[in-house]
């Protein structure tokens, strides 16, 4: 009975306090988690390198691999309570403001709850999001069969950073000024929240002596990390991607001189005419220059002949044969720049660079003759990238003509995203000029329902008597009144909120993008004709005035130290990068010395890319934590205005 009666008695009990029981044992478990979290958080995996001696060793070449470097981004063993040395992530005091922190990230960032230490919550915080963007960022892995994964990191790259939060574009300028203060302000606010921790150098010290290992790779002196495959099987025919894929370690060793060294380069504009083969030499070179006429090996130099071209009876001819064809071509005054689709000879380039036009070569990835590399060695631009599943690096409607010559387009296999893409990146109202030779039928026929698929005109159908080639001309829709009239909507319309821009990791869409219309959208004008449309400032960017004095800013600047105090000789420089162009003022004002500039807009920058283009300069996209699409010892100049201060947490 005193059993019965206890338990009604226990229950009443805990009814009456099961609820203070329940709130104190859950204030105690927070008093020791919130215990255990101090203890923990005073601890920080941020070191500071001494040295590079622990530099791995590069791997043998029976495997063929790239030398692996053992600082991992972002990467922690969850067996380990403290990272090795050689495994912590390497950090400089941060200076990217919130909204970078954002756009890295991924997410907003985070607020310091109350009654927390607030300098330390921060610096805890900033490390956090330090590690979760270089997770993000660092070790993406970029494998043949992930396309999909790819170009959705793309797109957040993109259509985050590159447009703003409206979907609808935005010029803002950013001068020098403005990143210095925002610098200052950066540096200041980091030092307030982490006046205990003990203040780091510089990474690279200037008294310390580093120890760079070759690169060990089936490339050797040719290597380009992202774009040449290396594999231990050895089984691969060829050594380059399908498509763009980096090492998922980073590239930390030097890529070797050819075997016989590198000799100073000709100087242009006798670079035109010859180079040294020394600097270009390779056994498929070899095979290729002595199949052809317009190269020929002359003792130390590969010469080109003026009078000898791919195109039979000179390109000259070639060109003057177009401008019949399509009085509207007038080539240096309204084509101004121009996208050469498979890098042959470099004649058509070379060409037309006497006409003030600027033609970019685009080095396909199955080019295993490497014949971009000569054309860079000659002094003209070019960039390497594989075209077949992903977006080309550029902004959407920027080029006045695409030119194919030969270019072994499988128009007929995946030939609908081609040239969606092309459509992509060609202003409305431009040029696609196409020239081949004993074209197959099949491909004729495929490549005709791509043409009227896309609504472009052809202008001019005609096969040359002289050079037996076939020469198409067509254009680009100027308004979307031609795509309102299909009857057959394939391709479809893309989503109207679809960021047109997105290039970096971005897969090719199977859609067709709108015509801007709106007077204050780009593209609905065609720029100044050359070299008015330098200095000319379109109604959709902002802040004009500021572009302007931007531009004699660095017109003072290039005029004065850059060309006399720096002691740098001009006359040896011809290919030159500006490796953080935010307007194009750098390249404008070097426009008339005897150089060409790769502007580079970062793709964690703002988007100004397509300022740069409608000025009539060139560029591309990238993210300086991977490798340049392009071949070792291509530039002359790099030029780095506020990029390394920015790449700090990366």
């Amino acid at each position: 009975m005193a059993i019965t009666r206890f338990g009604p008695q226990v229950k009443r009990s805990y009814q009456s306090h099961g609820f203070r029981l329940k709130l104190t044992a859950t204030a105690i478990l927070g008093l020791c988690f919130v215990f255990v979290w101090s203890v923990f958080s005073k601890f920080s995996v941020t070191s500071q390198r001494e040295s590079f001696d622990d530099i791995a060793e590069p791997v043998s070449a029976a495997r063929g691999k790239v030398s692996d470097f053992r600082i991992h981004f972002g990467k922690e063993d969850p067996k380990k309570g403290q990272e090795s040395d050689e495994s912590r992530v390497v950090k400089s005091e941060p200076t990217l403001d919130d909204k970078d922190k954002k756009k890295i990230n991924g997410s907003l960032p985070i607020k310091p709850e109350e009654g927390q230490d607030k300098g330390q919550k921060e610096g805890d915080k900033e490390e956090s999001q330090e590690n979760k963007g270089e997770s993000e960022i660092g070790e993406v892995i970029r494998e043949k069969g992930e396309e999909e994964e790819n170009g959705k990191r793309g797109e957040e790259l993109n259509g985050g950073e590159n447009a703003n939060e409206e979907g609808e574009r935005e010029f803002d300028l950013i001068n020098s000024e403005d990143l210095d203060q925002e610098a200052v302000d950066d540096e200041n606010e980091v030092s307030r929240s982490r006046k205990k921790k003990k203040e780091l150098g510089p990474l690279f010290d200037p008294k310390t002596q580093y120890n760079w290992k070759l690169c060990n790779t089936r490339s050797k002196h040719n290597y380009i990390p992202c774009i040449d495959v290396e594999s231990a099987s050895g089984r691969l025919q060829s050594y380059r991607h399908h498509e763009r894929s980096c090492p998922r370690s980073p590239v930390m060793c030097l890529v070797p001189l050819p075997h016989d060294g590198y000799g100073d380069p000709v100087r242009w504009p006798e670079s035109k005419l010859k180079i040294l083969n020394k600097n270009v030499a390779h056994p498929k070179l070899a095979a290729f220059v002595n199949s052809q006429d317009w190269v020929v090996e002359s003792g130390e130099y590969l010469t080109f002949p003026q009078n000898q071209s791919v195109f039979k009876g000179g390109i000259q001819y070639y060109l003057d044969s177009i401008e019949e064809m399509v009085p509207d071509i007038e080539w240096g005054k309204n084509i101004r720049i121009v996208l050469d689709i498979g890098c042959k000879d470099s004649s058509f380039g070379a060409s037309l660079l006497e006409k003030d036009v600027l033609t970019l070569a685009l080095g396909l990835k199955d080019d295993l003759v490497d014949l971009a590399q000569l054309a860079l060695e000659r002094g003209f631009p070019a960039v390497v990238s594989p075209f077949s599943a992903r977006r080309l690096p550029f902004p959407s409607g920027v080029f006045d003509a695409i030119h194919c010559s030969e270019c072994n387009m499988a128009w007929h296999s995946n030939g609908v995203k081609l040239i969606l893409e092309l459509n992509r990146i060609l202003r409305p109202g431009g040029y696609f000029i196409l020239s081949t030779k004993h074209n197959s039928v099949e491909a004729e026929e495929a490549l005709s329902k791509l043409t009227v698929s896309v609504c472009w005109n052809i202008l001019a159908d005609k096969v040359d008597e002289v050079s037996d080639i076939g020469v198409k001309v067509y254009q680009k829709p100027e308004s979307n009144n031609l795509y309102r009239l299909r009857r057959k909507r394939d391709p479809p319309m893309c989503k109207e909120n679809e960021n047109t821009d997105a290039a970096w990791y971005v897969p090719l869409k199977n859609c067709l993008h709108a015509i801007p219309e709106a007077i204050e959208q780009r593209g609905t004008e065609w720029p100044e004709v050359w070299p008015k449309r330098l200095n000319t400032f379109p109604d959709w960017m902002n802040k004009i005035e500021g572009l302007t004095a931007d531009s004699e800013h660095w017109k003072t600047v290039v005029k004065g130290p850059y060309l006399t105090g720096l002691g740098v000789d001009w006359s040896t420089i011809r290919n030159v990068m500006d490796m953080k162009a935010i307007n194009g003022g750098f390249a404008a004002a070097l426009s008339k010395q005897q150089v060409w500039v790769m502007n580079v807009v970062p793709v964690h920058a703002p988007d100004t890319l397509p300022i740069i283009f409608e000025r009539g300069l060139f560029g591309v996209y990238h993210d300086w934590c991977e490798s340049f699409g392009t071949y070792p010892r291509s530039y002359d100049l790099l030029h780095a205005d506020h990029l390394f201060s920015r790449l700090k947490n990366r």
